[in-house]
């Protein structure tokens, strides 16, 4: 598709910005358009199709992340304002159709990988039950209401969308008890299905809601997603926002914050482990009997992630003691190597670090060194392609996977973004070619 006017500008203007850093500059030039250049359609119903990549089906998550980075520009812009609300448009009938799944197909074709033990239906491309699936849509388009003061996507289907993904949490804090959600694969590895008869691990009441996969896709360990719970708690916040200021409608207002102070109660009560090196930090996940998964994951939400989602600040002593744990060897899931450092993921094979954590780390990161240091290890690990990858080892960053995934793209186009807004790249100090 041909960019709008606004992304068009925006390339223009990192030629003189960063003009003295040639390798950043050809990564921000090929990552910022490229969800707009390779993975967007706009359809003829005037909704938009975000696809991830090299999977050519639509993840409410993915679509969402993929096209952030365009909000600071789109106040202006009405054809980027046509293809965020139709965006939004869509995920919104998506979820109108089976609030459980977690990603779709652009038509009603029956297109998937596996035919899972669960309840399919032609949209749907997989049925992986995912708390971050439901909140990335309401992120969106509250920050796109937030950017643009324009509040056409409020309209009775995203009311209702809304009253249906509160009444979902709310079945899913008593899972074992009120559920209809049960998934298998009968395929591929165990991180693929969920134990125990298709329902995942018991779990006890907390206040916050179970979900079956992490934004990975593969499944917890223990059902409460910590992260994924403090971005709910983040989107339940909008959502009152939305229902009193757009709808003045104090019940879905009354229903949205309860829910909220239940799920905050969940974190903080059940959350929390008391860390022998760290002190007090935030547990990936739990099963609210005492039991505790630590680790992070690259994937967003993430702990690494959480004042970019909001739910805390930079400087909250939990999150720096967190940060500290889930940035060492004692997160399994954390490799150093000759060439890069960072977290990985069990999706990803070992020694793999994601750009997808490397981004995230220096957007959540106030230290400018740090930042400076995590732009020099993405630059220096693109496997000369101009583009961001899932993994990639810490050794080689030859060996990578996923060459074509959008997000980890549209990750690092809205940091480089954010640096130039800020006047930031000065500060960093990063090696000028003259």
């Amino acid at each position: 598709m041909n960019l709008p006017q606004s992304v068009r500008r925006c390339l223009e203007q990192a030629e003189s910005e960063l003009k003295h850093h040639p390798q950043l500059l050809k990564l921000f030039k090929q990552c910022f358009p490229n969800t707009l250049e390779t993975t967007t359609r706009l359809l003829g119903d005037g909704t938009t199709f975000v696809f991830t990549g090299d999977i050519p089906a639509m993840w409410l998550r993915d679509s969402s992340a993929q096209v952030r980075q365009y909000l600071p520009l789109a106040a202006e812009d009405r054809e980027l304002q046509r293809i965020i609300e139709g965006l939004v448009r869509r995920q919104i009938r998506y979820i109108g159709i089976d609030p459980y799944a977690n990603a779709f197909n652009e038509e009603d074709n029956d297109n998937r990988y596996e035919d899972d033990l669960t309840e399919l239906n032609p949209w749907v491309w997989e049925r992986k039950y995912e708390i971050d699936s439901l909140c990335y849509p309401i992120q969106l388009s509250y920050l796109y209401w937030k950017e643009t003061g324009i509040d056409a996507l409020f309209d009775d289907a995203y009311r209702e969308t809304m009253k249906a993904i509160i009444k979902l949490w709310r079945t899913e804090q008593r899972h074992f008890e009120q559920s209809p959600y049960r998934f298998a694969r009968t395929t591929g590895p165990k991180s693929d299905t969920l134990r125990n008869g298709r329902l995942g691990m018991p779990v006890n009441y907390t206040g916050m809601t179970w979900s079956g996969f992490r934004p990975s896709d593969d499944a917890c360990t223990f059902g409460y997603l910590i992260p994924a719970n403090m971005f709910a708690s983040v989107v339940l916040g909008y959502m009152e926002e939305i229902a009193e200021n757009v709808y003045g409608d104090e019940e879905l207002r009354n229903e949205a914050s309860t829910l909220k102070e239940e799920i905050d109660y969940g974190i903080q009560t059940y959350g929390i482990y008391r860390h022998p090196v760290y002190g007090d930090i935030y547990a990936y996940e739990t099963d609210g009997f005492g039991n505790y998964n630590l680790m992070d994951d690259a994937n967003v939400p993430s702990l690494l992630a959480m004042p970019y989602l909001g739910y805390t600040s930079v400087d909250d002593p939990i999150y720096l003691n967190t940060r500290a744990f889930i940035l060492s060897r004692h997160n399994r899931y954390y490799y150093e190597g000759a060439r890069g450092k960072g977290i990985g993921s069990p999706h990803t094979p070992p020694g793999y670090i994601w750009h997808i954590g490397l981004s995230m780390q220096a957007l959540t990161s106030s230290d400018d060194g740090e930042i400076a240091e995590l732009l020099r290890m993405i630059m220096d690990t693109d496997a000369g392609t101009g583009f961001m990858h899932e993994g990639f080892h810490v050794d080689d960053p030859q060996q990578y996977t996923r060459p074509w995934f959008a997000w980890a793209n549209s990750l690092f186009a809205e940091l480089v973004h954010k640096l130039m807004n800020e006047n930031k790249l000065e500060q960093l100090q990063l090696p000028k070619v003259t």
